[in-house]
């Protein structure tokens, strides 16, 4: 059954947690291609007519949750400095590949071989200065010849399917990014391509006054009271600040997850202060609940304190 979470977990092997990890070796050259062919006939046994009634129910979109889930999970287990904890969740991501390509087979449109041969060929073909005459200085040279390359195949499989006659609209610099993203993380997308076409700002100080700006745009409109055009304006600072995010080569997405820890920790450390004079924290007084916030907020200041995203 697929990324179905367990009430505990258990270690991938019996053996002690210092041995749990190979530290990056197999035991034989096969060895992965080995492991990969049990798990994709796996996954077909858990499909077939006699597997199991849960993973035979599953289709594309009811497993889209799980996918989002487990690359999530994946960070989470990279932030956490725990190698064992690591592997566990890349196998549960690895896993949902192999899902989706099995039910994909089923109905005939491609198997978990194409997608392997897809991207191994991708890969060739988008590093020239590796499996070519090309050379590269940087990895910023790297990057351009790729986005280069990766608007060639657009155009080309474009030119395939008719979608390029004449007279039609030309071929947009944001195309191709997926709609389906979450916010922060299409704005960073979009603002990302729009920079290589030289729509940029020259330094932080451009993108900063313009925040500047969409918060004043936004008092207005809290002074309008018309509930569309707050939430536009709103959408605007945002967008602003993914755009600074960029700007400073900050990933937003991790950037607010961080965030969002920081805030649980000192919210919780503001009930447990609460609790220590015997009251409830929702009934301590609206001054005094920023007084406690302001001490958990200087208390992680102090030497030793525990710090977002460290892998606690």
């Amino acid at each position: 059954m697929a990324s179905r979470k367990k009430p505990s977990r258990k270690p991938l092997r019996s053996k002690p947690k210092k041995a749990a990890i190979s530290k990056g070796k197999s035991s034989s050259p096969s060895a992965p291609g080995a492991w990969f062919e049990k798990l994709v006939a796996l996954q077909a046994r858990l499909r077939a007519p006699n597997g199991c009634p849960w993973d035979r129910e599953q289709t594309h979109t009811s497993l889209r949750t799980y996918l989002i889930e487990e690359a999530y999970e994946v960070l989470d287990a990279l932030e956490s400095g725990d190698d064992e904890k690591f592997a566990e969740e890349m196998g549960d991501l690895l896993l949902q590949v192999v899902f989706h390509s099995q039910i994909a087979a089923e109905e005939g449109r491609f198997t978990v071989e194409d997608v392997i041969r897809e991207v191994h060929e991708k890969m060739v073909r988008r590093h020239p200065h590796v499996f070519g005459d090309q050379r590269a200085k940087d990895a910023e040279e790297v990057l351009k010849t790729w986005h280069q390359i990766k608007a060639q195949e657009r155009r080309g499989k474009a030119a395939e399917g008719g979608a390029l006659v004449s007279g039609e609209a030309a071929e947009s610099a944001l195309d191709g990014v997926p709609r389906t993203l979450p916010g922060t993380l299409e704005a960073l997308q979009l603002t990302k391509r729009a920079a290589r076409t030289g729509f940029d700002w020259p330094d932080a100080g451009g993108i900063l006054e313009k925040i500047r700006e969409e918060l004043a745009e936004l008092q207005v409109e809290l002074e309008g009271k018309n509930q569309g055009n707050i939430e536009d304006e709103v959408g605007d600072l945002l967008f602003a600040a993914v755009n600074l995010d960029r700007f400073l080569k900050i990933d937003p997405e991790i950037a607010l997850k961080n965030a969002n820890k920081k805030f649980v920790r000192r919210f919780q450390e503001m009930e447990k202060a609460a609790a220590d004079s015997g009251r409830k924290f929702q009934d301590v007084p609206r001054e005094e609940k920023e007084s406690l916030w302001n001490l958990a907020k200087v208390g992680e200041r102090q030497p030793g304190a525990r710090k977002a995203g460290r892998g606690q």
